[in-house]
């Protein structure tokens, strides 16, 4: 099975990254041959807006079946849900490498419902997306 991983590096051994939409690398491999993979940068992470958008557009032109992550906003689940691809979760501490192993143990739950868009964690935005530290300036009384 051709699966896509989420990685904060670039190669088996890199921590799973969080985030779908804004991870560093995708890694592409086959499960019938893990060690032959390809570590590719993601390049929706750059993007003003749209970086999920993006992000599934890569992962859908490598033919993938499955995506391991750790969180997946609305827009990039319903593209890659329509597109007949599975998203798993996988714990941000665990490397790809183990991730891989639980996947092909069928230990990874399937992720049926998305976190929220921006932010690296299902948790209630206390994330590392872009909002990070409350998504902008306020003006303050007494300000021209």
């Amino acid at each position: 099975m051709h699966i896509c991983i989420t990685s904060s590096g670039k190669n088996l051994d890199s921590l799973i990254d969080p985030r779908f939409g804004r991870c560093f690398y995708f890694l592409f491999l086959d499960t019938a041959s893990p060690d032959n993979f390809k570590a590719v940068i993601n390049r929706g992470m750059e993007a003003i807006r749209g970086a999920g958008v993006q992000s599934a557009q890569t992962v859908i032109d490598e033919g993938v079946e499955a995506v391991i992550t750790g969180n997946i906003g609305p827009n990039s689940l319903m593209i890659l849900q329509q597109s007949g691809i599975s998203v798993f979760q996988a714990s941000p501490s665990m490397t790809c490498r183990q991730a891989l192993e639980y996947f092909n143990n069928n230990q990874l739950k399937e992720i049926t419902t998305p976190g929220l868009a921006g932010f690296g964690f299902s948790s209630g935005g206390r994330g590392f997306g872009r909002r990070r530290f409350g998504g902008g300036f306020r003006r303050r009384s007494g300000w021209d």
